[in-house]
């Protein structure tokens, strides 16, 4: 890959040219899918813990979901050396959740994706994640379209849109990243990781349900105590997560009293239940590379959640942990 340049202009040109109609067909393409549906995730798995609840959340709600694809992303923090051992480990993990949860059928689904974040906004990282991603986006429809749920750096989603960008009328995005449209401090990881990435998503014209990080999802939270009471003892992968946490949170918190944000199962749930959050249309932001958004009104509408029910959305995601 080149050395990163100046950002080039987008590929995609939302906002230039829609139409009365267009905006019309934004609103009905983001109506909540109605029955099973086909959907991949895209997962930073190793991250931290929030990717392994709702990878294990997501699988045990196939009444409704039908996963079809697994992803690694990129990330780096104080888990990884760089962004592509962030995704070789995540790529790792995935393997090691499928294992204790008794579901290694969902092992020949699973692909590396991107090994850096992008450079710019037209050049895409070909990985089999983005081929993968394309390959099953080729088989659905506008009517019918494949549903990525993305929970890490949409790094993977925006290459297999440059890379082939039809796809926009084949695929449904839920993707959490970015701060709360009120939020103006620090930055949101998902997006933070790779802002350019975000641009291109958001300004494609795909159907986007975004799940802000900072100052929405991340008060979904959990603690120690109310772990062990309901899950301790239940499974491996619970005993697992709990211990995981735990560790988690002495890392990032150090406090006594702590909780823990596990923002990413909303991600999953938004496709299960009204009751579980709310959301409204808003015109589709315009990702800055200092993290907060512009707006511009011409832009196709997206979905924007803006509060979650807790509680409700706890005690099923704790159910099904439970009944593993």
């Amino acid at each position: 890959m080149a050395v990163k340049e100046s950002p080039k202009p987008y590929l995609f040109t939302d906002g230039n040219t829609n139409t009365m109609d267009d905006y019309a067909k934004s609103i009905k393409r983001l109506k909540k899918p109605v029955g099973k549906i086909d959907v991949v995730l895209d997962t930073d798995t190793f991250n931290e813990v929030d990717d392994q609840f709702a990878l294990a959340y997501l699988i045990q709600s196939d009444e409704k979901l039908q996963l079809k694809g697994i992803y690694a992303a990129p990330f780096f923090n104080h888990h990884s050396e760089s962004p592509r051992d962030g995704m070789e480990r995540s790529y790792d993990e995935i393997f090691n959740v499928l294992k204790m949860i008794g579901k290694e059928q969902y092992n020949n689904c699973v692909y590396k994706g991107s090994e850096d974040f992008l450079r710019d906004e037209q050049t895409p990282w070909d990985s089999d994640a983005a081929r993968d991603l394309i390959r099953l986006a080729m088989e659905h429809d506008e009517e019918n379209p494949l549903y990525v749920i993305g929970i890490a750096a949409c790094t993977n989603i925006a290459s297999a849109l440059l890379l082939e960008p039809s796809i926009k009328d084949r695929i449904f995005v839920v993707w959490l990243g970015g701060l709360g449209f009120d939020w103006h401090d620090n930055r949101s990881f998902n997006a933070g990781q790779d802002v350019t990435a975000a641009r291109v998503l958001l300004g494609s014209g795909v159907p986007v349900v975004l799940l802000p990080g900072r100052g929405v999802v991340d008060h979904f939270t959990t603690t120690g105590p109310e772990l062990n009471y309901w899950l301790r003892g239940k499974n491996a992968f619970c005993d697992y997560i709990i211990d995981k946490t735990e560790r988690e949170a002495a890392i990032c918190n150090g406090e006594k009293m702590w909780s823990r944000p596990i923002s990413d199962v909303t991600a999953v749930a938004w496709l299960l239940d009204d009751n579980f959050m709310l959301d409204r249309l808003e015109h589709s932001p315009v990702m800055e590379y200092d993290h907060l958004y512009s707006e511009d009104k011409r832009r196709l509408f997206i979905k924007y959640v803006y509060s979650i029910n807790r509680d409700r959305l706890m005690n099923d995601l704790f159910t099904k942990l439970a009944n593993l």
